[in-house]
């Protein structure tokens, strides 16, 4: 047989396979798109309601979810931004760098404020809430900060008296297992229940400290113990919760819920 019509045929072969291979891929991605964005949205809604202690195995993700209220902020004001529909809004679309550039939707940090390294601040923000009886239990925050190898994603979730922190889970990051990601080892996590964020005289205190937190300290309240090896990821935590609960973060949204929910407790009295 001619040498030139083997490797024809087997040039031939090899571009056919490769074809075929190639359609049934991308048939199998585009008809997998809709049960991807379905899991996603499932795995994200798991983290909320585990960051506020809702998780439970006797009811199923979606039922529990129901019962969480989703509603947009304007960082900038404090209020709820009603014009956007919380069921459509894409706050990772806010994040994007082109349009993120929009002085309407995002301001941009200076070094000396942007200490969780986010380069510009989005103006709005997708929170949940979480009531019992029309009283609210849980406000759930999307917080988002440089690790050592990239952003890490997550909630904090924190009690009715906006001080108390609830839970902290993380649904996307880039940290080294077995150090940074330590972030998700259900240990470290079960720290945050309890700790506090701010003092009696409105200083951000939480923080994740190098080493232990001393059982005898007056400071134990407000500090977590450090990720071991990964002094970086620990840093960038606690920059993290220091940047979204300040003054360009949640700071104005909770001052102003705050003096709502006491003002509904005065005439409930």
């Amino acid at each position: 047989m001619n040498k030139n019509d083997t490797l024809v045929k087997t040039l031939f072969v090899g571009i056919s396979l490769c074809l075929v291979c190639s359609v049934i891929i991308s048939s199998a991605a585009v008809g997998l798109r809709d049960q991807q964005k379905y899991l996603k949205q499932k795995d994200q809604q798991s983290k909320i309601l585990s960051s506020a202690g809702l998780l439970t195995n006797q009811k199923s993700i979606e039922e529990l979810f129901s019962a969480i209220e989703e509603r947009v902020v304007n960082l900038d004001t404090g209020e709820y931004e009603d014009s956007l529909d919380p069921k459509s809004f894409d706050g990772k679309k806010f994040e994007a760098e082109d349009y993120s550039r929009d002085p309407l939707t995002s301001i941009k940090l200076t070094t000396d404020v942007d200490i969780s390294s986010l380069k510009r601040r989005e103006s709005f923000k997708k929170i949940y809430i979480y009531k019992e009886e029309n009283e609210i239990k849980a406000i759930i925050l999307p917080v988002r900060g440089l690790g050592l190898w990239g952003t890490l994603y997550g909630y904090l979730a924190i009690e009715s008296d906006l001080n108390t922190i609830i839970g902290l889970e993380y649904f996307s990051h880039k940290e080294t297992p077995g150090l940074g990601a330590e972030v998700d080892n259900p240990r470290w996590k079960s720290q945050w229940k309890g700790k506090n964020i701010y003092s009696s005289t409105g200083e951000i205190k939480i923080e994740v400290i190098k080493g232990l937190v001393d059982p005898e300290s007056p400071e134990k309240k407000y500090q977590v113990d450090g990720l071991s090896g990964a002094t970086i990821t620990s840093r960038g935590v606690s920059n993290m919760l220091s940047f979204w609960l300040g003054e360009l973060g949640y700071a104005k949204f909770l001052n102003r819920l705050k003096e709502e929910i006491e003002r509904k407790e005065s005439l409930n009295v």
